[in-house]
C-alpha cells in the first residue's frame, strides 16, 4: 500500500514544468513536517519513568510545535525578509509586484507559526492552532490545487499542506 501511495505522489510530482526542484524546500518541510515530530514524541515516550500506549494528542503536541510552529514561522521569516524565495520558488512570479502581498503572508505565517511554538508550553492553545492552522493549511491547499500548471514546488506544497490540514482537524476534534 505504501509502496502505491509513493508512487502516485511521485508520478503526480514528475516534473511537468521548467522550475527547479528546491531539495532544500523539499527536505525543510519534510524533516519539520515528518520527521521532528515522530523523533521528538519517540524520545519523549522513551524518557517516560512509566510507559504509555500510543496518543494522537501527544503525537500531536510535537506535530504542531514543529509542523506548525516552526514550518510557519520559519516560512514567515522568509517571506518577510526574502519575499523573492516564495514568488520565484513556490509560485513561480517573476515580478516584484508580488513581494508586499507575499510579506504580508509572511505576517500572517509569523503569528499562526508563533501560537503553535507556544502551544508547547500552553496546551490549551493546541486547540485554537489545531482549529486555526488547520484551516489555513486546507485554504492554502485548495489554493495550490485550483492552479492548473503548478510546478513541482508547489504541488510538494499541496500534499503536505493536505497531510497537516488532515491531521490537524482530528486533533481539533480529539482536543474538543
Amino acid at each position: 500500500m505504501v509502496y502505491i501511495i509513493d508512487s502516485l505522489q511521485l508520478c503526480a510530482m514528475k516534473k511537468t514544468t521548467n522550475d527547479p526542484i528546491n531539495k532544500r524546500y523539499i527536505i525543510t518541510v519534510s524533516v519539520l513536517t515528518f520527521v521532528l515530530p515522530l523523533v521528538s514524541y519517540g524520545v519523549m515516550h522513551y524518557l517516560r519513568p512509566q510507559p504509555t500506549d500510543f496518543s494522537l494528542t501527544e503525537l500531536g503536541k510535537w506535530f504542531i510545535f514543529y509542523a506548525v510552529g516552526f514550518r510557519l514561522t520559519l516560512g514567515g521569516v522568509i517571506q518577510v525578509s526574502k519575499p523573492s524565495f516564495t514568488a520565484k520558488t513556490i509560485f513561480r512570479m517573476e515580478s516584484t509586484e508580488s513581494y508586499p502581498v507575499i510579506r504580508e503572508l509572511g505576517f500572517a505565517n509569523l503569528c499562526f507559526g508563533l501560537i503553535g511554538l507556544i502551544s508547547l508550553f500552553f496546551p490549551a492553545w493546541r486547540l485554537v492552532s489545531a482549529f486555526g492552522s488547520g484551516l489555513y493549511y486546507g485554504l492554502a491547499a485548495v489554493q495550490h490545487g485550483l492552479k492548473k500548471n503548478a510546478g513541482v514546488n508547489e504541488k510538494f506544497a499541496l500534499y503536505t499542506n493536505i497531510i497537516i490540514f488532515c491531521y490537524l482537524m482530528l486533533l481539533f476534534w480529539l482536543y474538543v
